[in-house]
């Protein structure tokens, strides 16, 4: 410490170096990463600090292995370790193979379906790519365990500890939350896709049978873009197909395509593979889904799907699957087809030999199809320069990505704000509200004591929420009215089958003077109030090339306190519903204006629905420190 006087200011900053330099560090080690991962909320920065730490200290840590290795008990631990996972597992086997439950005699039994996609680009660029690909497919009704490879809508599947810990009832698995609808997942695959059909005019009755195509989960872990319902009429004769598709944003679109059977369709397809057959789905519809970030929403698609039974029920003889995307120029873009490439196996008579040799062989492609993916996008994006489309947001028959957490609370107390709306008006009123992003929800309808009074002269409305990102748009806004207009006519995150009925729910006078319950309640909603500005339209150029001119927020300057549902809270919720309630918006108001204000996150939320701009999520996550 040549050149410091005792008197130097610099003094303990030299010490608190030395001190580091010596390894007293280790005690600032974990209050530093206990204070990152609460300002920051994300496990993976902590990963990445213990990864960084770890390869500083390299030589201590392969100092410290080297010295348990040469611990007799430090071997012996693992050795025994070991064993009992060994024991544990084959004990698994055992238990696996003596809890499992058959289908039904006269359905499909379930198949693994060894596959290869095949993707063919003709527009604007030819680019061409295949890869393997793992499919199942199980006879829709079916709920249990077959053989412990695969199992479908087991709601039975934690009742052992032991098969909790060793996963040892299924291998694979199909669970009904993944498709279709969202909520009502305890009936199963067979009453969500029951509900489908009446929601498209079709009867159930008239297909008592179906057979899924789909991508199993694999250790929790799935990519599935695209799954077939194969629907059967009662003598089992192939009669439509359901194309259920999901986009990487977490939003799905279920297509009905009903087969021709004035008509037999031909192949299209090149003839290797199967030999061509009269039992084939060939037909044509209008294209509404964002499924891919270079194409457009508009055109149409095409399919020619096989009879994966040929009218034989009890033996599979694969899938050939042909869709062909066309342009709204009627311009042939893109065909993808997946059709098996190996002989499909049942399920219902493998060995511990022969599952295991087809777990070793095929368990790594579910894992690999999306890496897959990423690198013909970017190829796509950087080689041929293709223009990528934005993502709209989704039209009413498409089903919602997931809404996070702070869209979920909302959504609880929007739904009561809207109970106490249609409760408190004078007209008679009979609303049906279907919500959107929540996994265990549907939809709840609401009358007002009007309807009660004079049935004959009630009105009818149905709101849906076509996105989560409409609970946090709407708490923007400080007129409810407002609100619900310009999301609805603009924005078109909601839909209403009867738009002229919503004056009767929303349009009301301004609250009288409310009662704040505490000093932490008055600052809260003060902030709020002082914060609020009404979000701008959710607009965006449809592809790279365009651009979005500059968006004004028009000032508000209108004379209001808070908001109503803001009245509602303050009014009648109790603390712990208050909280929930105020902290969110004060966070999210707090760090609108930080970041730029809500136009750039609505603009970010168009492209990518479940990742905020960077700087948007660390300054909410600094906030939710204080707030």
């Amino acid at each position: 410490m040549d050149g410091l006087s005792d008197d130097s200011p610099f003094i303990s900053v030299v010490f608190v170096a030395d001190w580091i330099d010596r390894g007293g560090f280790w005690l600032l080690v974990l209050p530093f990463a206990v204070f990152w991962y609460h300002v920051t909320h994300r496990r993976s920065d902590l990963v990445i600090i213990v990864i960084c730490l770890a390869w500083n200290l390299r030589c201590s840590i392969i100092s410290l292995c080297y010295e348990l290795a040469r611990s007799r008990l430090a071997l012996g631990s693992v050795a025994l370790t070991a064993i009992v996972s060994i024991g544990l597992q084959l004990f698994g086997y055992i238990w696996k193979w003596g809890h499992v439950d058959e289908p039904q005699r006269g359905t499909p039994s379930a198949y693994l379906i060894p596959c290869r996609v095949t993707h063919s680009r003709e527009h604007p660029k030819k680019h061409s790519f295949s890869y393997s690909y793992l499919a199942v497919g199980i006879p829709v009704g079916y709920r249990g365990n077959v053989n412990g490879m695969i199992s479908v809508d087991d709601l039975d599947v934690s009742t052992s500890w032991l098969s909790k810990i060793w996963r040892a009832r299924s291998w694979f698995r199909v669970d009904a939350a993944d498709y279709l609808e969202r909520g009502n997942n305890k009936l199963g695959l067979r009453a969500k896709l029951d509900t489908y059909l009446r929601s498209q005019d079709a009867n159930p009755v008239d297909y008592p049978h179906a057979f899924l195509i789909t991508a199993p989960k694999f250790l929790g872990c799935q990519f599935n873009p695209v799954s077939f319902w194969y629907l059967y009429s009662p003598d089992w004769t192939l009669s439509a197909v359901v194309v259920e598709m999901n986009n990487i944003f977490g939003e799905r679109r279920p297509y009905l395509v009903l087969r021709d059977t004035t008509d037999d369709a031909t192949r299209i397809t090149s003839n290797e593979g199967f030999q061509p057959t009269p039992i084939w789905v060939n037909a044509s519809w209008k294209k509404d889904f964002h499924m891919s970030p270079f194409n457009s929403r508009k055109g149409s698609y095409s399919l020619l799907a096989r009879d994966p039974f040929e009218g034989n029920m009890e033996g599979f003889s694969g899938i050939d699957i042909s869709l062909n995307l066309v342009s709204s120029k009627d311009q042939p873009k893109l065909d993808v087809r997946l059709h098996s490439e190996d002989k499909a196996l049942g399920t219902s008579h493998m060995g511990p030999l022969e599952q295991t040799k087809f777990v070793l062989t095929w368990f790594w492609v579910g894992f690999l199809t999306f890496p897959r993916m990423v690198r013909q996008a970017a190829s796509l994006l950087f080689y041929q320069q293709l223009h990528i489309w934005y993502r709209p947001e989704p039209l009413k028959d498409s089903i919602g990505r997931l809404a996070d957490t702070t869209e979920a609370k909302l959504e609880l107390i929007f739904r009561q704000y809207l109970r106490y709306l249609v409760e408190q008006s004078t007209s008679p009123l009979s609303v049906t509200y279907v919500p959107s992003g929540l996994l265990e929800s549907s939809e709840e309808t609401f009358t007002s004591p009007g309807a009660a009074v004079h049935p004959e002269q009630r009105d009818y409305l149905k709101i849906e929420i076509l996105t989560p990102v409409f609970y946090p748009r709407f708490v923007h806004y400080a007129h409810d009215f407002e609100a619900i207009s310009c999301e609805l006519a603009e924005s078109c995150t909601i839909w209403a089958d009867q738009p002229e009925t919503l004056p009767k729910i929303f349009l009301k006078k301004q609250s009288p003077p409310l009662h704040v319950p505490s000093f932490m309640d008055y600052l809260y909603f003060k902030t709020i109030q002082r914060l609020r500005r009404r979000p701008a339209r959710i607009t965006r150029p449809m592809t790279s090339a365009g651009s979005v001119g500059p968006t004004t927020i028009p000032e508000d300057v209108r004379g209001f306190r808070i908001s109503p549902m803001d009245a509602l809270v303050l009014q009648y919720s109790i603390q712990e519903t208050r909280a929930s309630y105020r902290s969110p918006l004060a966070r999210m108001f707090v760090a609108d204006r930080a970041s730029g204000g809500q136009k750039n996150r609505d603009r970010e939320d168009s492209e990518h629905p479940r990742v905020e701009p960077y700087a948007y999520k660390r300054i909410t996550a600094t906030i939710s420190t204080f707030f």
